[in-house]
């Protein structure tokens, strides 16, 4: 018999049958006539060999003149008592499905699906946490946001550009080559086909770029994290695959970067851009920083508002692309400055240019049909 070896054996229902025939000193051929059966029919359920159907407890129930539910409970507990233990792995998958997208995880090649004990011990190193064996510290590392809460498909994208950045090879950061490596980035701006050779130009100010396909249902633009030697990681998701997204997102990042937001929590992690981006109204004040500085390295928001005040509310696409010529940026810059102050998306979308492709020429990337290899 399974189950717990201190819990008190249940006998078959059958068992109670017999007493309670004994208690009312009826045979078993009794029961038979009562019930309308014959002995050969009763004799598997009252040795044990047979269970107690529905069907059968509503017959027990008048013959006994009780409840049918009284019969089946006995039924239930008896076979409850004797069923098999249940994997262990159910129990764990519960508990982690519960605060993290684990399926989603398994599906996209971030860790394996197995046993209880490997799929327990893979998630905590996923997670950075410091216990392989508990779900507390891994909820503590859910916690170590600049947020008070992450959502979990977030937070999984969040640790996997970590795991990838992890097994880069870059140059010792510096801040000071950082600064000076963005009027170079400024100048790549007029030419889509530029963005591939960003990663290059990060890592030889030691600044790890990685970019990841968010999850289901995970709506994130990018992260500025730090790993455990101090060194920054950029993590992208392209999840507006536009070319003023990449831009105003990088730079973003970068601001983040170079003023050290972010060191005392697992990130930054930030969604800038979209019709569902969040207003500056409520930010914190890292957020209106790095977003300040972002805006203004795509056009410098002086002469950006001049063109606005000047041209409001009819942009001809002649005054744009003539705007983007004196700026030394593509035009799909400017409209997307445009579209964000007059909160029109579909403003001009034909200048809107696709960067990932690019950029995947170049970049570690995880998603999009593509799973990076990486050591958990």
């Amino acid at each position: 018999m399974t189950g717990n070896s201190n819990q008190v054996a249940i006998e078959p229902p059958g068992t109670f049958i017999k007493m309670e025939l004994e208690a009312r000193g009826w045979s078993q051929r009794d029961l038979a006539f009562i019930l309308g059966q014959t002995e050969q029919q009763l004799n598997p359920l009252l040795s044990g060999k047979r269970g107690i159907t529905p069907d059968m407890a509503r017959l027990l129930s008048d013959a006994f003149d009780t409840s049918p539910e009284f019969f089946l409970n006995l039924q239930g507990r008896y076979d409850l008592q004797n069923a098999k233990e249940p994997d262990p792995a159910v129990k764990t998958r519960a508990g982690l499905q519960a605060h993290f997208p684990v399926r989603d995880m398994i599906r996209r090649g971030w860790i394996q699906d197995g046993e209880a004990s490997l799929l327990q011990l893979q998630m905590s190193r996923f997670f950075e946490a410091a216990n392989d064996d508990t779900l507390g510290d891994i909820a503590f590392a859910a916690k170590r946001t600049h947020y008070d809460a992450t959502p979990p498909h977030q937070l999984a994208w969040v640790f996997r550009v970590r795991q990838l950045a992890r097994q880069m090879e870059v140059e010792t950061f510096s801040t000071e080559k950082l600064g000076a490596l963005l009027p170079k980035l400024r100048s790549l701006m007029i030419d889509p086909e530029a963005v591939a050779s960003v990663p290059s130009f990060l890592a030889g100010c030691g600044v790890r770029f990685v970019v990841v396909e968010v999850l289901p249902n995970a709506k994130i633009d990018g992260v500025c994290t730090w790993l455990d030697d101090g060194s920054p990681v950029i993590g992208m998701s392209t999840l507006y695959d536009r070319l003023d997204n990449f831009w105003f997102v990088l730079r973003h990042e970068i601001e983040h970067v170079l003023q050290g937001h972010g060191k005392q929590s697992i990130g930054m992690v930030d969604q800038l851009t979209g019709e569902s981006a969040n207003d500056a109204n409520g930010e914190a004040d890292e957020e209106i920083v790095a977003n300040t500085a972002a805006a203004d390295f795509c056009v410098p928001s002086a002469k950006m508002s001049s063109f606005y005040a000047r041209k409001h509310p009819y942009f001809s696409e002649r005054d744009v692309v003539g705007f983007a010529a004196l700026m030394a940026v593509h035009p799909a810059i400017v409209v997307g400055q445009l579209q964000k102050r007059m909160k029109r998306f579909d403003y001009l979308r034909k200048f809107q240019v696709p960067v990932r492709g690019h950029l995947l020429k170049e970049a570690i990337a995880d998603g999009w049909g593509n799973m990076a290899e990486a050591q958990l």
